[in-house]
């Protein structure tokens, strides 16, 4: 069976790196660590903001990277091995991971804070200028 790009319309030019994006980010999504995405409500003429929220219990701030690589939001969480530790049993085991979004142009990252094993970090997404540009058509007979 044949992939049908998402993106193929005729209508749509120029989208091939943004499908490439996507399809890098769904390859590495395993599902961990849960989050949330929630739209924040705008206040004084700010522009939109969204939230992230990761659930990363066990994790402290020393062991989360909160970075922008090229137009892509990467969080990494890295965890070692306690080696001085005895288990009798073992249900929460150290692990690594790596979330990553992908972001529109012009979006912004205002911060990172952790809190009660969650990590949030906000964007902001200012409303785009619109640009009417006209094109000159030349006449050849």
């Amino acid at each position: 069976m044949s992939r049908v790009p998402s993106l193929s319309s005729p209508f749509l030019l120029g989208f091939d790196e943004i499908e490439r994006a996507l399809d890098r980010v769904v390859k590495g999504a395993d599902g961990y660590p849960p989050y949330n995405i929630e739209r924040c409500d705008r206040t004084n003429g700010q522009p939109e903001r969204l939230r992230i929220t990761l659930a990363v219990a066990g994790f402290t701030r020393d062991q989360l990277d909160v970075t922008i690589e090229e137009n892509q939001l990467v969080i990494r969480g890295r965890q070692q091995d306690d080696k001085a530790r005895q288990y009798i049993h073992r249900g929460i085991a150290a692990r690594h991971f790596q979330r990553t979004f992908v972001l529109a142009e012009g979006m912004q990252v205002l911060g990172a804070d952790l809190k009660n094993g969650l990590l949030s970090i906000d964007l902001a997404r200012p409303e785009p200028e619109r640009v009417v540009k006209t094109i000159a058509i030349s006449e050849h007979e």
